[in-house]
């Protein structure tokens, strides 16, 4: 049977304005990258910031404003702006995978429970030294840890004959209370510039970041953010609910169970060196969801590209509202993000899923 022309130039259109706002996201990403790495304590003009990123490669064509300029750009300014990126866009996409998967439109990193994991874990090492590792990443490794061994629990209900994706989400924000007692409790013993640092570390800060910690990132990236791209056909199937995947020849447990890990690794690997930036995940993926739909070839990369949009726009306007103060970036997107979570609440925006 042919298909009707109308509709497949409807389709085409339809497609093709998915596809502008995807570009529309990397056009607006590279302008305030652009603006962002100018701002500082050290003020440079636009040319002046690409003729020192260009004479890093072609030293005899471009001059550079001066040492000064060097230092504060490469490794200061960009290592903070590609973290900011990275970050953003790991926990959109993460929080994107997260909801269709356990068909939540709450599910997050932040509200399984994945950050406060890290939190404890954090804590713990800053607190009483104990934890695994050491050396400059004793910190980042126990939170990284932590932060799994959160992710591993809720994974494992999903194994029980009976756990529920409902359950799940359950148990996640029960581990994140179970969590966030044992912080609070080991902030209570502890000393004061230990409190200091555990709630520096809690509320999340782009400030560590390094040209090391990106190096880190970057392996864990390219293995799971392809994968969780290619999955997106089963996040559309399985959004019809399992019984309706299983009779498409899907398997659902062993796909969610993959899909999960995925994002958790995904997870854990930003937040142990940016602390627990929270509601990234949460608020992108339904900004995505309200532009593009429900289809998740699209809401999963464009989920990505706004996180990492907002969390660099939050990151720039802390450094430069109170300056030379810098807030730190977890308190910016909780303002940002705690007036949508609760018209997320109040509203029930089911509708994203049909």
């Amino acid at each position: 049977m042919e298909t009707d022309p109308h509709i497949l130039t409807q389709y085409r259109r339809h497609v093709g304005r998915k596809r502008l706002f995807v570009f529309s996201l990397m056009a607006a990403i590279g302008l305030l990258g652009t603006f962002s790495i100018t701002r500082g304590p050290l003020t440079l003009s636009i040319p002046e910031v690409y003729a020192t990123l260009l004479n890093r490669f072609f030293p005899d064509y471009f001059s550079t404003p001066g040492e000064l300029a060097i230092r504060a750009i490469w490794y200061m300014r960009l290592p903070r702006l590609l973290m900011g990126l990275a970050a953003g866009f790991n926990l959109a996409i993460a929080g994107a995978v997260m909801q269709p998967v356990l068909r939540n439109p709450l599910a997050s990193p932040f509200t399984l429970g994945i950050s406060a994991g890290a939190g404890f874990g954090a804590a713990l090492a800053i607190i009483f030294g104990k934890g695994l590792g050491g050396g400059v990443f004793f910190v980042v490794i126990n939170a990284f840890v932590f932060s799994l061994l959160t992710a591993m629990l809720i994974l494992g209900m999903s194994r029980y004959k009976g756990a529920t994706p409902g359950n799940m989400v359950l148990a996640g924000i029960a581990l994140s209370y179970l969590f966030g007692a044992g912080t609070t409790v080991m902030q209570y013993f502890a000393d004061s510039w230990a409190v200091t640092e555990v709630v520096f570390w809690m509320v999340g800060s782009l400030g560590k970041s390094t040209w090391s910690s990106l190096r880190f990132m970057l392996p864990v990236m390219l293995l799971c953010i392809p994968y969780l791209l290619l999955k997106t056909r089963d996040l559309n199937v399985m959004n019809t609910g399992d019984d309706v995947a299983v009779s498409l020849g899907a398997n659902v447990r062993r796909a969610r169970l993959l899909i999960l890990m995925a994002a958790s690794i995904l997870t854990a690997i930003t937040i142990c060196f940016t602390g627990a930036i929270g509601f990234i995940g949460l608020v992108a993926p339904h900004m995505a969801r309200m532009i593009l739909g429900g289809d998740n070839r699209f809401v999963v990369p464009a989920a990505g590209l706004v996180g990492a949009l907002l969390l660099s726009a939050s990151d720039l306007v802390a450094m430069n509202i109170i300056p030379p103060t810098v807030i730190p970036i977890g308190i910016m997107t909780a303002f940002m993000g705690v007036p949508l979570f609760l018209y997320l609440i109040m509203k029930n925006r089911s509708e994203l899923w049909r």
